[in-house]
């Protein structure tokens, strides 16, 4: 077990936590949390979680193992810093960098600038390795935050670039109720699904869930009760070389399956959506009634709805155990809950 940092989304204030901690639960991997800051998480684990971190988050930005957590002020830092010895983690021969991330306003009065300065020639001193900004062989990284600083050796960096290139517009089929490949990604990791389990998403649409499950090499299973949307899942997953475990034209609330592992979906509700004459209540109530019948006890389903819906008791009511919410304000008129509901 060591000590590990995380630099965290700034785009949702408590999805990058909890994401972080279900795919860290998913695949099994003991840990201890540490600290929360503004952006950062701090915990103990073991260190090759890091690789599943990085192949599966969204909302994860950096990952790095912890040299030393302190006060935001120069004398600290650099007094703690000279007293570490880095032989481990990096040698004579090895190149380096400094970068530090100032996270919003917090501990302005230092400047980062000159922290990374200060950092890379107590660290070239300490190594005799050299300094190389543009093509290092190993990188140190610090965060500001909340009167505090956090500095160690980056392990991994998840970039944005691929949940960018997955977005509804970039796909061949579209549609207005299309959700986000980030938040597609979160809402299957917050199911808990492991490598090879079955993650069925009721409501597919144009299959952002469903991509989202096969990259991180779930077997992803999808319905919709529209054909169009079912052909259209199909042709981004195969714009994208996924090949699904199934896609079925039928009706969510009597769903043709005996067994799934988890269920990650984000039911019609809004103008651009087709509810088949129900309202949203009926068809999140009928959904989750029908996926308690076809999960084991101890797995999940990670639902979106309407804020307004209150979805929570709905789960409650059907039996489930309602583990947590989130909320995303999306427009004026829709404010998107994100619940996880656990079988008992």
């Amino acid at each position: 077990m060591v000590k590990l940092f995380f630099l965290l989304s700034g785009e949702h204030e408590t999805l990058p936590v909890s994401e972080l901690k279900a795919t860290l639960e998913a695949e099994g991997y003991a840990f201890t949390i540490i600290e929360k800051l503004d952006q950062t998480l701090r915990l103990e684990a073991e260190q090759n979680c890091v690789e599943t971190i990085r192949h599966r988050a969204a909302l994860t930005r950096i990952c790095g193992l912890e040299l030393l957590n302190c006060k935001a002020e120069i004398e600290e830092i650099t007094g703690i810093l000279h007293s570490i010895s880095l032989d481990e983690f990096l040698e004579k021969k090895e190149s380096f960098a400094v970068r530090v991330r100032r996270v919003r306003e917090y501990s302005t009065e230092i400047d980062v600038m000159f922290l990374e300065r200060t950092l890379g020639e107590l660290i070239r001193q300490n190594t005799k390795a050299k300094v190389n900004l543009k093509n290092p062989d190993k990188t140190f990284f610090g965060i500001l935050t909340q009167g505090k600083f956090v500095f160690g050796v980056k392990l991994a960096q998840i970039p944005p670039k691929p949940f960018f290139e997955r977005r509804p517009r970039r796909k061949p089929f579209f549609h207005p109720s299309a959700m986000s490949s980030k938040l597609s990604r979160c809402m299957v990791n917050l199911a808990e699904p492991k490598e090879g389990d079955v993650v069925l998403d009721p409501f597919c649409g144009t299959g952002s869930m469903l991509i989202e499950a096969a990259l991180i090499g779930c077997r992803a299973l999808g319905m919709d009760v529209q054909r169009r949307m079912i052909r259209g899942s199909r042709r981004n997953m195969k714009h994208f070389n996924i090949t699904p475990e199934g896609l079925i034209v039928g009706d969510a609330r009597h769903m043709p399956l005996t067994k799934v592992d988890c269920v990650a979906t984000d039911p019609p509700y809004g103008r651009s959506s087709t509810t088949m004459k129900r309202t949203t209540r009926q068809l999140v109530e009928e959904v989750l009634a029908s996926a308690q019948e076809m999960l084991g006890k101890g797995r999940r389903v990670c639902i979106a709805a309407p804020k307004t819906l209150d979805i929570g008791k709905i789960g409650e009511a059907l039996g489930y155990k309602h583990l947590e919410s989130h909320f995303v304000y999306v427009h004026r008129s829709l404010t998107r809950e994100i619940a996880v509901f656990e079988k008992v």
